[in-house]
């Protein structure tokens, strides 16, 4: 044992067999080095264990094709209030455009706690009356959490109609609407969905099936994975215990995270992060050889079938492919 972590040998099929279970299995869903990292370091220690989490990560082929690119826009970020305790905020976005699924849906209704990021992803369909989508409100978040203060949401129909905004009004929540072609000012889900569409993707190209049989453990696992702004897994800051999973099925000691600490600690955390979000959006310049083997992107166009899945869930990435020629500076 090292600082109550297990010690692992330095033997290269047993360190293999620990990453491809925290990385490519069911219950994790091919995390980002830094997820799987903070993940394992917490149960296991051996030597180089941050540069084999990132070059085997790197080395994902499934990773490669799925994994959405962030390219970051100029400017400032305008943060919003930070919330004042859990499921206080929330932020929800749809993820329309799915197959349809065996239970007829073809949308997720993502919904995430602002504080905590813990998040809920709801399947529904796309022509869901407002009624039916109040039920599920009530039924899925409501009845769990509690009536939160404040939405942000994008200016999806099914939001701004006047009846959900007369409902929500009655139940005492204000809306806070997304300027007009700005969706980035919920920044929150669409980082969510980016995630949540690549898990998908993962679930569906490796595990094979319909996205519907996955989304509870891709909800699972991607509460249960550690998230950088409030530097602890969702489920530890909404429940203020570690999560139990088969990498960490030991007993586990209940940690309380008392509701002021959490409070303060996770505004301080989140105001240093939004300070330190001024970002440049200049391009790196990147020069290929030939020989080199690198991924194409293409559009994700809903009636194109890609490695037997059509639209949001097929690959982002298709390769690799050998370069045999240069014809100019960017073009290959």
């Amino acid at each position: 044992m090292f600082r109550d972590r297990t010690c692992v040998p330095k033997k290269l099929e047993l360190i293999q067999k620990i990453l491809h279970e925290a990385h490519s299995g069911c219950l994790y869903v091919h995390p980002g080095s830094t997820k799987m990292y903070n993940d394992l370091k917490q149960l296991y220690w051996w030597s180089g264990m941050k540069r084999d989490i990132s070059e085997f990560v790197a080395r994902c082929l499934m990773c490669q094709q799925v994994k959405a690119e962030h390219q970051v826009p100029s400017g400032l970020l305008q943060p919003v209030m930070i919330p004042e305790w859990k499921w206080d905020r929330v932020t929800m976005d749809f993820v329309s455009g799915l197959p349809l699924s065996l239970k007829n849906k073809d949308t997720i209704w993502v919904v995430v706690d602002r504080l905590t990021k813990f998040a809920h992803f709801i399947p529904v369909c796309t022509d869901f009356s407002l009624d039916k989508l109040v039920e599920l409100y009530l039924s899925e978040i409501v009845r769990l959490h509690r009536l939160p203060v404040s939405i942000i949401s994008d200016r999806d129909p099914r939001l701004t109609s006047l009846f959900w905004k007369k409902l929500q009004e009655a139940l005492g929540t204000k809306l806070n609407f997304s300027t007009t072609f700005h969706p980035q000012t919920d920044r929150q889900s669409e980082r969510v969905i980016q995630i949540l569409e690549y898990m998908l993707r993962c679930c569906v190209l490796e595990f094979k099936g319909k996205w519907e049989k996955y989304l509870p453990l891709v909800e699972f696992a991607y509460n249960k994975s550690f998230e950088s702004s409030i530097k602890m897994a969702p489920y530890e800051a909404l429940y203020g215990c570690k999560c139990q999973t088969p990498l960490y099925w030991t007993e586990l000691t209940k940690k309380q995270i008392h509701g002021v600490d959490l409070i303060r600690e996770t505004e301080e955390k989140v105001k240093v992060i939004l300070d330190c979000l001024k970002v440049a959006s200049n391009r790196t310049d990147i020069n290929f050889q030939i020989g080199d083997k690198v991924f194409l992107k293409v559009s994700l166009y809903k009636k194109i079938l890609r490695f037997g899945c059509k639209g949001k869930l097929s690959s982002r990435f298709i390769g690799p492919y050998e370069i045999i020629e240069r014809i100019c500076p960017v073009a290959y």
